[in-house]
């Protein structure tokens, strides 16, 4: 899958999706610096810079499934069934990069609300996964893998004290053909207000 380079910027937008089932390559080194470079725009009240991110690749992304997964089950989560960790790790495997997202939170700063905080966070990311489709890329964003057990955000360095663990982009090549998404028609979603009555 790579983007049209005659489509038009908001094409490219409009035309992302998620791909779960994903293969090598990943985008490469320089690719991988544009890529969270763009995350760097995000809109950000205050300055704060509030997303953290932890790239995961190569031998590491083995490691991160025995951790995630050894993690989930001393949770005692019930889904974690011996034929769930088989497919995760297999699933795993298939994927080249792994890229661990966070909010950094700004405790005791009554300007800038934690919301908007976690909201510039996911604008972050939003450009990410821009960034990496326009590339040709492909990427899903996942709260598997422990994304909710803090085991799993302290082993990444990302204590539950001063951060909120969103999850993990899984980012590589589509290993399949998908069909475009179905998006809904926005005026479903969008009124507009004319003033008080």
């Amino acid at each position: 899958m790579t983007v049209n380079q005659t489509a038009t910027p908001l094409h490219a937008l409009t035309s992302r999706r998620s791909f779960k089932f994903l293969r090598a390559p990943a985008p490469k080194t320089d690719e991988l610096e544009q890529i969270l470079q763009a995350a760097m725009s995000a809109p950000d009240h205050g300055a704060l810079r509030p997303w953290r991110y932890v790239v995961i690749q190569g031998e590491a992304i083995g490691k991160l499934a025995d951790m995630a997964l050894d993690a989930v089950k001393r949770s005692g989560d019930p889904r974690m069934t011996p034929e769930k960790e088989k497919s995760v790790r297999e699933w795993m495997a298939s994927v080249p990069l792994f890229i661990a997202v966070a909010q950094k939170i700004a405790h005791g700063n009554t300007k800038i609300p934690e919301q908007e905080q976690l909201l510039a966070a996911g604008c972050s990311v939003m450009n990410i996964l821009n960034a990496v489709h326009m590339l040709g890329y492909a990427a899903f964003w996942s709260t598997g893998l422990g994304t909710y057990v803090e085991d799993v955000q302290d082993a990444l360095g990302l204590d539950s004290l001063d951060y909120r663990f969103l999850g993990f982009l899984a980012v590589g090549t589509p290993a399949c053909a998908v069909p475009p998404a179905k998006r809904p028609d926005y005026r479903e979603f969008v009124t507009e207000w004319t003033g008080a009555a």
